[in-house]
């Protein structure tokens, strides 16, 4: 059943998705309330949102906290691969997702920044080209949220972020958190959990050697290529020279990938390519084209990128005729070149000091944000309780999966805390998902 309010379409019970063909084969279906709209956040520069209300066995939406949820890139969908790929009701089979985070939580699904998935700018000049103006972006949306879905103002909100998703999450939530301090965002701000988040750019590029090495995947003179690439890198940021940096980024990610024999920079041990839409490099390939095949693509397979296009585009049934699921997406890449490389350790501390609860949570076989160059991040913090923290000794989580077998680390110190997430990547949802659950549980103090 579909109904309109003021704007914003709502499905009850039924999703959409049962539409043609889908529904004679079988197709599973959305069980529970959702609702999507888009959002001028500024001239030009329209942002698109898909909410799940939570669909938990025993507990009312509103005694469940609201997720928002922000994928990297930048250019990456969050109403695309996050949801279908990683933590949505449905698969990209459209098929019931056993491990949803819509099982303990309503979920805010946004394409963050401006023309990423089905969020669209009417110009390129539109485009954000920095954290700063995400965040600003983010304030009128989720101002424009609160407001209009007022049942969600006294619930815990919590943004949950991967990869440069972090980085935003952030700046947003420090924004956030301003806002609500000022009472022009009406929300019970509960938390930021980055994971597997570019915090520290450079701390990742200069422990990439290290950790390929110690797992290996380079040999002595692989490491040195390697080592001698990312003090390039570092050369740049600490000259300020942020744009350089992004290119000799991309420099030392080929010098990787000829010693590694093409290694995955999101999970070591997996190869499976087979359904990017470019898969493969080209001969005198240009670096941000390099950057976005290595970085966009992987969330934009052909088989997703068909779903998005067809019959999601249709369920929604508000998506302007001119705008295509993804189509701007290496803009937006591209637009964010020069605050790439750019660090937001400060950030990070800003939100501590401020008493915002922060976790990070990282995938042991991610490489692209490997585990090591969080924790020197993490070393770098000014917060007050750092030394405590680190003093402390890490607690085994069991394996939902493998009773016996530990699936996590964990250690948490006031408002901070750390999860060291075992046998998953970048992605980790998609890697660990019940691992991935009972953190979200866990840090949204369900369990």
């Amino acid at each position: 059943m579909k109904m309109k309010l003021g704007g914003v379409f709502v499905f009850t019970f039924i999703s959409a998705l049962m539409l043609g063909s889908c529904f004679h084969l079988g197709v599973s279906v959305v069980s529970g309330k959702e609702a999507w709209d888009y959002v001028e956040v500024r001239d030009g520069a329209h942002m698109f949102w898909w909410l799940y209300y939570a669909n938990g066995s025993s507990s009312s939406f509103q005694d469940l906290p609201l997720i928002m949820w922000l994928q990297g890139g930048p250019g990456g969908s969050g109403c695309g691969f996050g949801n279908f790929a990683e933590i949505g009701p449905l698969d990209t089979n459209l098929q019931q997702r056993d491990t949803s985070w819509v099982n303990a939580a309503s979920v805010l699904f946004v394409d963050n920044p401006v023309g990423t998935g089905y969020s669209y700018t009417d110009s390129y000049g539109a485009l954000t080209k920095n954290v700063a103006m995400v965040a600003a972006d983010m304030m009128v949306l989720l101002k424009h949220f609160f407001t209009k879905r007022t049942e969600f103002q006294k619930v815990p909100f919590y943004i949950f972020s991967e990869s440069y998703g972090g980085k935003m999450a952030s700046a947003i939530g420090l924004e956030l958190n301003k806002a609500v301090q000022s009472g022009s965002i009406k929300c019970r701000f509960a938390g930021v959990a980055l994971g597997d988040s570019w915090i520290s750019p450079i701390d990742s590029v200069l422990t990439w050697g290290p950790y390929l090495y110690s797992t290996s995947l380079l040999d002595d003179a692989g490491l040195k290529e390697v080592m001698q690439s990312a003090k390039e890198v570092q050369k740049a940021v600490e000259q300020g020279e942020y744009e350089s940096a992004t290119q000799l980024w991309s420099v030392t990610e080929n010098v990787i990938e000829q010693n590694t024999n093409g290694v995955n920079f999101y999970n070591i041990l997996t190869r499976d390519d087979s359904d990017l839409l470019t898969s493969s490099s080209s001969a005198g390939e240009g670096f941000l084209a390099a950057l976005t095949r290595r970085h966009v693509h992987p969330l934009q397979r052909q088989s997703l990128s068909q779903l998005m296009n067809g019959p999601i585009r249709e369920k929604l049934g508000i998506i302007p005729k001119n705008v295509t699921w993804g189509g701007q997406a290496e803009e937006v890449f591209l637009s964010m070149a020069g605050d790439f490389m750019k660090p937001v350790i400060d950030v990070v501390d800003e939100l501590l000091a401020a008493g915002v609860n922060v976790t990070v949570y990282n995938g042991q076989l991610d490489l692209i944000v490997d585990t090591m160059g969080q924790e020197f991040w993490v070393k770098k913090l000014k917060w007050a309780g750092l030394d405590q923290f680190s003093q402390m000794k890490w607690t085994p989580l069991e394996d939902p999966q493998s009773a016996g077998q530990t699936g996590a680390f964990y250690k948490t110190y006031k408002n901070f805390s750390f999860y060291w997430i075992l046998k998953a990547g970048h992605m980790i949802p998609a890697d660990q998902g019940p691992m991935a659950l009972r953190m979200m549980k866990m840090v949204t103090q369900q369990e």
